[in-house]
């Protein structure tokens, strides 16, 4: 997984499905070895310290609490049960996304509303710069 890769499975989107979820991180780059017992063995393992950091990132558990519950498993049983995880955690956010976008006018809505905010909170700050510069304030 990794967020500067062109390709589409190379992250995982808010708006993937759970079947796309899944498959993500089934095709995820892995090595042949089992996972470390230990936080330190995933030093020169970037895709095993990638795909470790997601789990405990998701499931609000350190790196040693993952590698205690599945160090010395291979890649075939781990991805599995974070698949699982990753599917419980973002299909929720994904449903939601793809409510939000199907509706253009709500999205325009909550824009305006936020820019009317911006606009008052800046104004204070405005009416100081062009007193400063010396305009004309209208």
């Amino acid at each position: 997984m990794s967020k500067s890769d062109p390709s589409d499975l190379s992250r995982i989107n808010l708006t993937d499905d759970a079947d796309a979820i899944a498959k993500k991180i089934k095709k995820a780059k892995t090595d042949p070895e089992a996972l470390p017992s230990e936080v330190d063995g995933l030093a020169e393992r970037p895709e095993a310290q990638n795909l470790v950091g997601i789990y405990a990132a998701l499931s609000g558990a350190t790196k040693a609490d993952v590698l205690a519950e599945f160090g010395g498993r291979q890649f075939s049983e781990f991805k599995p049960a974070l698949a699982e995880l990753a599917v419980e955690k973002l299909s929720p956010i994904a449903g939601e996304m793809r409510r939000i976008l199907a509706d253009p006018a709500y999205i325009d809505g909550v824009l305006r509303e936020g820019a009317g905010r911006a606009r008052e909170k800046a104004e204070a700050t405005m009416k100081m710069v062009r007193e400063i510069i010396g305009l004309i304030d209208g």
